[in-house]
């Protein structure tokens, strides 16, 4: 997503992301408008939230963050006429096709507003793909009886397809490392028999997030029964966290 600096028309850029109720997650947020901010001084930056749970929780605390659709009205009504969506989506599933839909009817508003371009989710292509895995290896280093497993979301759309060939891509580079996923393909359960059939006693876990929320803390960290660290505990392995901000 390009945005352009030489003209002198109200623009702005919406930042839209599921969202997080959790103090580490928006820290994580924080952290992206920060680098936002550095790389676009003079574009004021505005936040919106696509979970109506998550903004409903954030309002009892004091916290009004809008939707999408609201955020776009608010800034069409306050007379910005150019509008840069950064979709902080990993896949164009579901949820990113819902917020394309309406931001191309708001683009249709005759004489309100002259540009809206959103950007694409962070894996749409093969060569993205290629390059996320690099990204996420760069920096793990296993010993002979160790692996990581990264947590994807996972969804039952058809883009839920691309977390298989990212799994696969990541393990061709690194037969230690896996990607599964909390909701779709592939999932622990269709990994752990990989590790044991390397002789792995030692599993990290780190999430392939954009926030570490309910999935991570609930769902991966936990001692409960059916997180994920106490699944691979009980199949004999030892676990470590990586959370990282």
């Amino acid at each position: 997503m390009k945005i352009e600096l030489n003209d002198l028309e109200k623009k702005a850029i919406l930042i839209t992301a599921f969202g997080t109720r959790y103090p580490s997650g928006q820290k994580a947020l924080n952290n992206i408008q920060t680098i936002l901010k550095n790389e676009f001084p003079d574009t004021p930056i505005y936040w919106a939230y696509a979970s109506k749970i998550i903004r409903q929780i954030l309002i009892k605390k004091g916290v009004s963050i809008p939707s999408p659709k609201m955020a776009l009205a608010k800034l069409i009504d306050e007379g910005y006429k150019k509008v840069y969506v950064l979709s902080l989506h990993i896949i164009p599933g579901k949820e990113y096709h819902s917020l394309y839909s309406n931001i191309k009817l708001f683009s249709l508003m005759k004489n309100e507003i002259k540009k809206i371009k959103i950007s694409k989710p962070l894996i749409v292509t093969y060569e993205d793909m290629e390059k996320v895995a690099e990204v996420v290896l760069k920096s793990i280093y296993l010993k002979e009886d160790e692996a990581i497993i990264f947590m994807g979301h996972g969804t039952e759309h058809p883009a839920g397809a691309i977390y298989i060939s990212l799994n696969n891509i990541i393990n061709n580079k690194n037969s230690k490392a896996f990607l599964a996923t909390v909701e779709g393909h592939p999932t622990l359960d269709e990994i752990i028999p990989k590790l044991k059939k390397q002789g792995i006693k030692t599993v990290y876990l780190m999430p392939f997030m954009v926030v570490a929320g309910d999935h991570v803390i609930n769902g991966m960290a936990r001692d409960e029964p059916a997180s994920w660290k106490s699944i691979l505990t009980k199949e004999g392995l030892f676990v470590s966290l990586l959370l990282k901000v």
